[in-house]
């Protein structure tokens, strides 16, 4: 490896100790989305009453996701056994549509796997990370980053959103320019009626390492 290489290497992985510094685990996550949401507010810097209604939204729709999400046995049993620890750093906000869908699914996994610990930051705290894990260009959340706990090298990485989910957003891009409410309502409810499977059969895939 030249040496420049070597230079982004390390400093990567800095940067990624950082953000593993500053991360806390899916519990607290709740515990403060909870708390925002209950004081009308948000995560972030930037305080407004459309991101605390957001969190408001997440906040519920995050309460039910963790009492009604449901994985079979078989998805269960069948999730890839890990060779070595490793852990998922995922960036996110708590206003985030997309996330309060997805980050449940991803603390149930992990709740299966030992070897596998869920971390969370929140993005507009932790910008040097996400400026690393860009999605065209965007800093579009949530963004999860599968590290080697060990040598904190990335494996594998994943967001802002699954994969029959991302096919619709792509497709409304093309046909109306931008994302409208309307749009986001009814991905909201495509989140709903996949109940979690969408994102659980992505994570498996990425979880296989390959």
């Amino acid at each position: 490896m030249n040496t420049d290489a070597n230079t982004l290497r390390e400093a990567l992985k800095d940067v990624i100790a950082q953000g593993l510094a500053n991360a806390i685990d899916y519990q607290t996550y709740r515990k403060q989305v909870k708390q925002w949401a209950e004081e009308n507010s948000n995560s972030g810097p930037e305080k407004s009453d459309v991101l605390a209604n957001y969190t408001q939204l997440n906040d519920r729709r995050m309460k039910r996701w963790d009492k009604t999400l449901k994985f079979t046995e078989a998805q269960i049993t069948g999730l890839p056994k890990l060779d070595g620890k490793y852990t998922w750093l995922v960036i996110t906000e708590s206003w985030c549509g997309d996330a309060a869908p997805s980050v449940p699914v991803m603390n149930k996994i992990a709740e299966s796997l030992p070897n596998l610990d869920l971390k969370l930051v929140y993005r507009d705290e932790n910008l040097p990370l996400i400026e690393q894990f860009l999605t065209n260009g965007a800093m579009s959340i949530p963004k999860l980053i599968m590290i080697d706990s060990e040598s904190l090298q990335v494996k594998q990485t994943w967001g802002p959103r699954s994969t029959k989910a991302t096919k619709m957003v792509n497709e409304y891009k093309a046909e109306h320019g931008k994302l409208t409410a309307e749009f986001k309502e009814d991905l909201q409810g495509f989140y709903n009626k996949d109940k979690g499977q969408d994102v659980f059969n992505d994570l498996v895939a990425l979880l296989a390492l390959e």
